[in-house]
């Protein structure tokens, strides 16, 4: 089964914040395939979902931890009995979380990178002790009238506000229509190739 762990702060409060972009793109997913009923996982610190992405079972994680120790809940996934079993089981990870310098409606498949900055995902590279697996990286930046990304101006405090500031409807509506393909990107990584999905939704 693939394991697909959406990165986000837990609780009522952060809540469809931009930070949570990762946790976002899941709930959608879940609801618009029909995955499983959310449930609290006690071993994982997590809520988590089953179903199908086209052919492919699928394990949608939340973790309930805060950001910065996600890796927590996605560590007990990575067995450490055999290196067999460990290679497996995170060649079929996939973590999806915020990425400022993407603008929004676009995301970005990668595999095998440092966390650039990103909390949680060092977070997951500290506990499974590799950063041996995919990750998809969903854009929250305005552009400019040439195309270009424009992350939040004003220093740190500026870009902890505009991360912690809850979606707007319109910047919504966009995130449903990106689950779609998101969705058919993760199924693709796995029923297909990776190089494929890559390819083709790397370039979009």
């Amino acid at each position: 089964m693939h394991i697909i762990v959406g990165l986000g702060n837990p609780g009522k409060e952060y809540e469809d914040t931009r930070h949570n972009a990762g946790r976002v793109i899941l709930m959608l997913i879940a609801k618009k395939c029909a995955f499983s009923d959310w449930r609290k996982d006690g071993t994982l610190g997590a809520l988590v979902a089953e179903g199908k992405l086209g052919k492919e079972k699928c394990m949608f994680v939340l973790p309930e931890n805060f950001m910065n120790t996600s890796g927590a809940s996605v560590a007990p996934l990575i067995p450490s009995s055999s290196l067999k079993a460990r290679k497996q089981a995170l060649a079929n990870l996939v973590v999806v979380y915020d990425d400022l310098d993407l603008p929004l409606g676009s995301f970005r498949i990668s595999y095998n990178r440092s966390s650039g900055g990103h909390n949680g995902v060092e977070s997951i590279i500290k506990k499974v002790k590799s950063q041996e697996f995919y990750r998809i990286r969903i854009g929250l930046s305005p552009q400019t009238p040439s195309g270009k990304t424009k992350r939040p101006k004003g220093g740190a405090e500026k870009t902890v506000k505009f991360l912690m500031n809850t979606f707007k409807d319109p910047e919504m509506a966009v995130l449903k229509k990106e689950s779609k393909k998101i969705a058919e990107a993760i199924e693709m990584l796995f029923a297909e190739s990776a190089n494929k999905a890559m390819s083709i939704f790397n370039s979009n």
